[in-house]
């Protein structure tokens, strides 16, 4: 029997931001880009990953459309690091305070840097994890990026 979630804190986080969509709760996980979008009867591109990484040991988020993988390579060159690295799943919860599969754009201890896959731009809905593998709120690509402060970047294929 699964235990209720409360995803309280996360909407009070979105509308402290104006964000004006509801967090949408699943019965089961929907950990891949390709579950939730089977869940929502959404294209997989219309699903923004967020993806935890150490660029050059700094916490780095990634909303990568769930149609891409991203291109490390092409990431550090574009931030000028010499190297992003997938973050293991104790620092992705230290910097987030969320968990892997469920890791939103908002909510964590302190502001990361951000960049926002420019293929969600493609899509006038987009649907992010909501701090909880059972999770997810629609926002926009333009949303994305004024709640994350982040940048708009073609970050892989």
């Amino acid at each position: 029997m699964r235990v209720a979630v409360d995803y309280s804190r996360f909407q009070e986080a979105l509308r402290g931001l104006g964000v004006a969509g509801e967090v949408r709760e699943f019965p089961a996980a929907v950990p891949t880009a390709a579950a939730a979008a089977a869940e929502l009867g959404c294209e997989v591109g219309a699903i923004a990953n967020s993806l935890v990484f150490a660029a050059d040991g700094e916490p780095l988020l990634v909303m990568t459309s769930g149609a891409h993988r991203v291109d490390t390579a092409l990431v550090a060159k574009a931030l000028g690091v010499s190297s992003v690295d997938r973050a293991d799943a104790k620092s992705v919860r230290a910097w987030t305070g969320q968990v892997i599969g469920g890791v939103g754009p908002v909510a964590h201890p302190a502001p990361i840097r951000t960049l926002v896959d420019n293929w969600l731009a493609r899509y006038d809905v987009v649907w992010a994890a909501a701090g909880h593998p059972h999770a997810v709120f629609p926002t926009s690509f333009g949303e994305l990026l004024r709640i994350t402060g982040g940048t708009a970047a073609d970050v892989g294929d």
